[in-house]
């Protein structure tokens, strides 16, 4: 059963605009998805939903409707709003008019411990941009990579820009948040996973000619600074992508889909032998 909301001071209404701030969503445990697409996935998904906030119109879109007949299936609270309250709530610049909190769910190192699989792990090392992490956990998820690897400093997955960037990958996709470095490091040493590093290093190897059929982790660094100083000396390889002498760099995200791709290329390569 739906309740109408009138006030901008109730509490869900409250606590809704507050998980904007990074230390609300770290008190509480809660994270927010908005806009059509995004509701349909993480409803769709088996992550707990606290309760849906939806305007008078939103409700009048037919996928609107189906979201809140299933919502109200699962006995989950729906709240609708006027638009002025929403507005209230909302980060976006043309908001759908609705969205879900549900509680915040990571996985754990040992969640990548698959038996028959042999492991693809994405590790990102202090990326800054929401945009990026997000294109990247997408990207993840097309390829089939086993899940990522978030190195302590990187963008928080559960800020709305990320969430937004994500497209939904991150209700399907394994991903470990927070991680240490020696973590890191002692777990795929445990796991026999080898480590190939992004870098600019006259030692690096071109990424084609790294066999991507073992056991891999790779990791991708900072948009600035690049990889960490600790990750590259433990690693297997140092890898690249060569390019023309007159471009500096590639976007991060563009380079982890070329990088993850030709491993792509030659795991399918390999299963048809």
């Amino acid at each position: 059963m739906t309740e109408v909301i009138t006030s901008s001071q109730n509490n869900n209404i409250k606590l809704a605009a507050g998980l904007k701030q990074k230390k609300y969503r770290d008190e509480k445990g809660l994270f927010v998805a908005e806009g059509i697409r995004l509701v349909e996935d993480a409803v769709n998904s088996d992550w707990q939903i606290e309760f849906c906030i939806h305007t008078e119109q939103a409700v009048e879109n037919e996928r609107v409707q189906e979201i809140v007949k299933i919502l109200e299936k699962k006995e989950c609270r729906i709240y609708q709003v006027n638009k002025a309250i929403y507005e209230k709530i909302t980060d976006t610049k043309e908001p759908q008019g609705i969205l879900v909190i549900l509680k915040k769910r990571v996985s754990c190192l040992a969640d990548f411990i698959i038996e028959g699989r042999v492991p693809m792990l994405i590790v990102l090392d202090r990326l800054q941009d929401p945009g990026n992490v997000g294109t990247i956990v997408r990207t993840a998820e097309a390829a089939s990579c086993t899940g990522i690897i978030m190195i302590k400093g990187t963008a928080d997955l559960f800020s709305s820009k990320t969430v937004r960037a994500t497209m939904g990958a991150m209700f399907r996709l394994p991903i470990v948040v927070d991680v240490d470095s020696r973590d890191l490091l002692e777990f795929i040493d445990k796991q026999a996973i080898g480590l190939q590093v992004t870098a600019l290093d006259p030692t690096a190897k071109q990424y084609f000619a790294i066999d991507f059929t073992k056991p891999t982790a790779i990791v991708f660094g900072n948009e600035g600074n690049g990889v960490s100083e600790e990750l590259l000396q433990q690693a297997d390889h140092k890898v690249y992508i060569p390019m023309s002498s007159n471009a500096e760099s590639l976007n991060v995200a563009a380079a982890t889909a070329v990088i993850i791709y030709e491993s792509v290329r030659q795991r399918l390569l390999k299963s048809a032998e």
